[in-house]
């Protein structure tokens, strides 16, 4: 895969009640900041969103929000920005952050971050893309989702291959190095 330079990250807007999810959103900004990695996200400046941009930023790294046009009455754009991109709708708010971004992370996050990651990983498992997919694995936040995949290929409706597409560190500097060497090459559906 080599270096990736643009990082996409799916999180929540909430701030949420554990600290040590905060942590970990800092932890993974600075790691960014420091490996000269840029930020792709969503575009908030509340929550977790704002925490991880306002960190890059803090950090001297480059960051890049996408944001649809109905969600500022509700979801505070931020202003502070290398580049903030506005947009139609949620599906060019998608598709958008995903063409300019080299590699996606989930941290906790609610359902948006769910219905992210869930689209990345499938387009990856059609071919659609081959970028590397990873979870910030913060306090076994995604421990039931892990479980769950292994479930699916153990029934025999998820090869294991396609499993392996998803990485998982709690750690975000030893996840941005599994992603940096992952090259998995995308296996066809049904295989």
């Amino acid at each position: 895969m080599g270096d990736l330079q643009n990082v996409c990250v799916f999180l929540g807007s909430s701030t949420g009640s554990n600290p040590a999810i905060a942590n970990a959103t800092e932890a993974l900004g600075r790691e960014l900041a420091a490996r000269n990695m840029n930020l792709v996200y969503g575009g908030g400046a509340v929550g977790l969103m704002g925490l991880l941009a306002d960190t890059v930023l803090k950090g001297g790294g480059e960051v890049t929000g996408i944001i649809p046009r109905n969600l500022f009455s509700r979801e505070v754009a931020h202003r502070d920005l290398t580049e903030l991109i506005e947009t139609e709708g949620m599906h060019e708010r998608k598709a958008l952050m995903y063409e300019r971004s080299d590699a996606f992370i989930a941290l906790p996050g609610g359902l948006g971050t769910l219905d992210e990651l869930a689209e990345v990983l499938t387009w990856r498992q059609i071919g659609l893309h081959n970028k590397p997919v990873g979870l910030v694995d913060v306090d076994g936040y995604f421990e039931a989702l892990e479980a769950w995949f292994d479930r699916v290929v153990a029934d025999g409706l998820l090869s294991n291959n396609n499993r392996q597409m998803l990485v998982s560190d709690p750690d975000p500097a030893t996840l941005l190095a599994s992603l940096s060497e992952q090259q998995q090459a995308p296996t066809a559906k049904w295989d």
